[in-house]
């Protein structure tokens, strides 16, 4: 165990405190020296350009910042008629413009999702870069949504800005929602692999960066490219912290033949490793020291190389019989046996293999096959979701990926678990591009990405049920999560107070508008759309169960299988009906404002609550 000598001092209050905020803003160190600057525009305290001293700056960062931390008054609609087992399944598609989803995410998911995977718009040229707006997210989205996405080609001249800029706040709010021990893959090629790293190396900090893995897309030589063909794509593996451990892979024939046990040992089969340290002597001094070898008792010194063993690990193993001294037992230097037994699992390499990854040609095959058609170019294979699942989630994870495209990680996420009996949970998230008229797709029905990456879904959990034997007539009860329950991003249910200036001779405008806020719910949306969006404001995941109670004839909502909240949106409730609520209620209640008949209604429901625990908030 590694000793440190102590220096006599107290401790270094100073040096605790950076390591606090180290751990709560990585991407405020560089070269372990804090960045002041960026640590207050973290904090919401802009600084002008005079000050700033990023290193890696284009047009529109620290608008991205504000961005990314302006809160958002929107909501997620639920779409019970376009979900699988709506009820009961754990699993989320939600539609809309992933960085307001990411936003409205952050209180009910923060620091519970342990893997996200995205394969966002390589900056091609021809693909959708979506353009942010600070002034109304919600009706630029709508706006956006409603015509034909538009490419992004580097005649713009803001070519790489604008991708920038799409990327840095959806990152930077993904981030947050990572475990301590999550990790993230992001799929990318040449073009812009460079900018994707520096943005990582800024949210997540450089020390939490854990591999730059190459991806074998193609198996096959192209001989329609000018230069070179390539065959390969990128995925780029970052760390939430230091708490992040690969998940190894199950040990190999190939790799257990290594190991031989020349010698009987009772133990089992080893393989040996060299004692020799690479470092010469005069590098490592304390590594420098006579060993004997037992048999032939001659005497050894260190001369090019310096042990790799301390002395008293060297005595350790000796006495253990873990030293090999060759077949006859007179080499100078020995090798440290290491057992089979103790051997861990293999570690994952840099280089996927088409054989061990899949490859495009394989992801298209299996969507078409999925769909009955080829309507979506280019989607991941299954195969290399599955292996990134596999490699950094455990049984019971939760997994996002906010740029779903075909929902290939919803498919690949049914089959792993189906595969190892997992309980993974899914959260899709994807903008509803539309898609050409004269296109194929259209003709086929379907008008926006999110049909299709919702009908593969819904086809793949049919497929994977009856290859189990599930989904069959007579055969045991459905065992595996292939539901999901669809929402879709809009303004909030909540009426917002129009602030728009009225003159004094505007009294029936604003007596108009007074009259509007009576009734605080709009009147276009369902109580459904309501339960959800106060479950998101609170905090509460959108997976919990949500269940309808008749109490003395009033409709509430129950939250949660053990009822962590009550919801009840009824206008003028009489005093007994309260007076149940409050049985039902184990610790909160949440009411409309019109819930009451007057004043003295809620004053004596507040006090009744007060006295049974029951914390209590109105809308």
């Amino acid at each position: 165990m590694k000793q440190e000598k102590m220096d006599g001092l107290s401790m270094d209050i100073e040096q605790s405190e950076r390591d606090k905020l180290r751990a709560l803003f990585p991407q405020c160190f560089s070269e372990g020296k804090l960045d002041i600057d960026k640590l207050l525009t973290m904090c919401g305290e802009y600084i002008d350009d005079d000050f700033e001293k990023y290193e890696f700056k284009w047009k529109g960062k620290r608008d991205c910042l504000k961005l990314a931390q302006l809160r958002s008054t929107a909501t997620l609609r639920p779409c019970p008629e376009e979900s699988v087992n709506f009820d009961t399944t754990k699993n989320l598609y939600i539609e809309g413009d992933n960085l307001e989803v990411l936003k409205l995410l952050q209180k009910a998911y923060f620091r519970r999702v342990k893997l996200i995977y995205i394969d966002p718009p390589y900056n091609t040229g021809n693909d959708f870069v979506y353009e942010d707006d600070f002034s109304d997210t919600i009706a630029h989205y709508k706006k956006v949504t409603s015509q034909a996405t538009k490419s992004n080609p580097e005649t713009m001249g803001r070519f790489h800005t604008d991708w920038l800029n799409m990327m840095y706040p959806r990152i930077r709010l993904a981030a947050n929602l990572l475990r301590d021990d999550g990790v993230i893959f992001i799929s990318i090629d040449d073009g812009e692999i460079h900018n994707l790293r520096k943005i990582c190396d800024e949210v997540f900090g450089e020390e939490n960066f854990r591999s730059c893995i190459s991806w074998q897309k193609r198996y096959t030589r192209s001989n329609n490219t000018v230069e070179f063909t390539t065959v390969v794509e990128y995925l780029l593996v970052y760390a939430k912290s230091s708490e992040f451990n690969v998940n190894l892979l199950e040990r190999t024939d190939e790799a257990d033949d290594r190991y031989s046990n020349p010698d009987n040992d009772p133990r089992g089969p080893w393989k040996g490793a060299s004692f020799l340290n690479p470092a010469t002597p005069s590098q490592r001094p304390n590594l420098c020291y006579p060993i004997k070898n037992p048999r032939t008792g001659e005497i050894t010194y260190p001369t090019t190389n310096a042990w790799r063993r301390s002395k008293e690990v060297f005595e350790e193993l000796q006495s253990d019989n873990r030293l090999y001294w060759g077949s006859d037992g007179t080499s100078k230097v020995p090798s440290v046996k290491m057992f089979l037994s103790d051997a861990r699992g293999l570690t994952p390499i840099n280089f996927w293999s088409h054989e061990y990854a899949g490859n495009t040609d394989q992801g298209t095959q299996e969507l078409a096959a999925r769909l009955g058609g080829k309507y979506f170019n280019n989607p991941k294979p299954s195969l290399l979701i599955k292996r990134i699942l596999q490699h950094g989630t455990f049984k019971d994870s939760i997994v996002l990926d906010f740029f779903s495209g075909s929902a290939s990680t919803a498919d690949a996420v049914m089959q792993l678990n189906m595969e190892d009996s997992g309980d993974r949970q899914f959260i899709m998230v994807q903008l509803p591009e539309t898609v050409p008229e004269n296109s194929e797709t259209f003709a086929a029905g379907f008008k926006n990405i999110c049909e299709i990456g919702k009908e593969r879904i819904r086809r793949a959990g049919v497929g994977l049920l009856e290859s189990s034997g599930q989904g069959i007539l007579g055969q045991p009860p459905q065992l595996q999560d292939t539901g999901f329950k669809v929402f879709k991003l809009d303004s909030s249910n909540l009426k917002i107070w129009d602030s728009t200036h009225i003159t004094t001779n505007e009294q029936k405008t604003l007596l108009g508008r007074l009259d509007a806020m009576i009734e605080r719910i709009k009147p276009d949306r369902t109580a459904l759309d309501t339960v959800y969006e106060i479950m998101l404001k609170l905090g509460i995941p959108l997976d919990y169960a949500v269940s309808k109670l008749d109490v003395n004839g009033t409709a509430a909502y129950s939250i949660g299988e053990d009822c962590i909240l009550l919801i009840c949106l009824e206008p003028n409730l009489k005093v007994e009906t309260l007076e149940l609520l409050a049985d039902y209620a184990p610790a909160n209640l949440v009411l409309a404002d019109t819930s009451f008949a007057d004043d003295s209604a809620m004053s004596n429901t507040y006090y009744t609550l007060r006295d049974r625990g029951i914390e209590f908030k109105f809308i």
